[in-house]
């Protein structure tokens, strides 16, 4: 299902009922859009020598394992099939590369495993990057019209053949690469390492993700950093003393509150029936198994 993201001006979002999700254009690099990162301390392990006893080889410290979070590749995969049972109504993200379609919201296209917009500006910096590592390609011949259309919901210099070639640049592994890439710069790991500097094990780094992913990080009121900033007036996270579960409760009441303001996000059962129930179950390392429901649909993670 498309669900889109708000752009900085507030441009309301579209029903449910395509493919994935799309995002504001103005949005910083990865490293610079979030807060930093919680920095690991390791605990190095001391042994005591008996008084008499001869001095001892000093012991090396044993390793620390890291803690697990969400860019753990297992979990990764978890995220990115709670997502898509949202946005999609499967498991299976891995199809919705060659996705494409107009869906009438004044965006243009949206394409692709996240929503890439051509009136947003995401898919223009999209076709870029994969030009950048693959001259040549199918697609870098439209670069002018995305520049163009821009801003529009325009399809001049895309059409008759654009949607094809999307669909013949997603048989290329370079092209599927390219928007792993671009989603992770932009919304996964900028949500994961605020998680950690918040202090948040793997569930409240999804938690982050997925409101990420719908609403953007612009300055509009429904936009993830003031989603959390509504949430910090009312609970500290676990990096300032606070309980983890208190916390993300009212991140959760946050983003309900945010999705409501759009009529396109009413129903909010990604979290009621999705998040708030392996928060409820204290599972806040996601671990599997793992039972929801969004929208009435009932999916499993064994």
């Amino acid at each position: 299902m498309v669900v889109k993201f708000p752009n900085e001006t507030g441009t309301p979002q579209h029903p449910h009922g395509g493919l994935v999700f799309t995002s504001p254009r103005t949005l910083p690099a990865a490293g610079a859009l979030l807060g930093s990162a919680l920095l690991a301390v390791p605990v190095a392990a001391h042994a005591t020598a008996a008084p008499d006893a001869a001095p001892a080889a000093p012991a090396a410290a044993p390793a620390v394992a890291a803690a697990t979070g969400l860019d753990d590749p297992a979990k990764k995969e978890i995220a990115m099939k709670i997502v898509s049972s949202a946005e999609n109504s499967s498991l299976d993200w891995k199809a919705q590369y060659k996705y494409i379609e107009d869906i009438g919201d004044g965006r243009g296209y949206t394409a692709g495993i996240i929503g890439f917009c051509s009136g947003t500006g995401d898919m223009l910096d999209l076709v870029e990057y994969y030009t950048q590592v693959k001259p040549g390609n199918v697609l870098a011949g439209y670069l002018p019209a995305l520049r163009e259309v821009d801003g529009s919901d325009s399809h001049a210099g895309l059409d008759p053949h654009f949607t094809g070639d999307w669909a013949k640049a997603a048989q290329d592994a370079e092209f599927r690469r390219a928007q792993d890439h671009e989603r992770d710069r932009v919304y996964f790991n900028p949500s994961v390492k605020q998680g950690k500097s918040d202090g948040l094990g793997v569930l409240g780094q999804f938690i982050y993700y997925d409101a990420i992913v719908m609403h953007g990080d612009g300055g509009d009121p429904t936009s993830f950093r003031n989603i959390r900033k509504r949430a910090l007036a009312k609970a500290k996270p676990p990096s300032q003393g606070g309980n983890e579960t208190a916390y993300l409760n009212a991140f959760l009441d946050a983003r309900v509150w945010a999705m409501k303001q759009e009529e396109a996000h009413s129903d909010t059962s990604r979290v009621d029936t999705a998040q708030r129930v392996f928060l409820g179950k204290g599972n806040l390392n996601l671990n599997t198994p793992l039972d929801w429901k969004v929208y009435g649909d009932s999916f499993h993670i064994g």
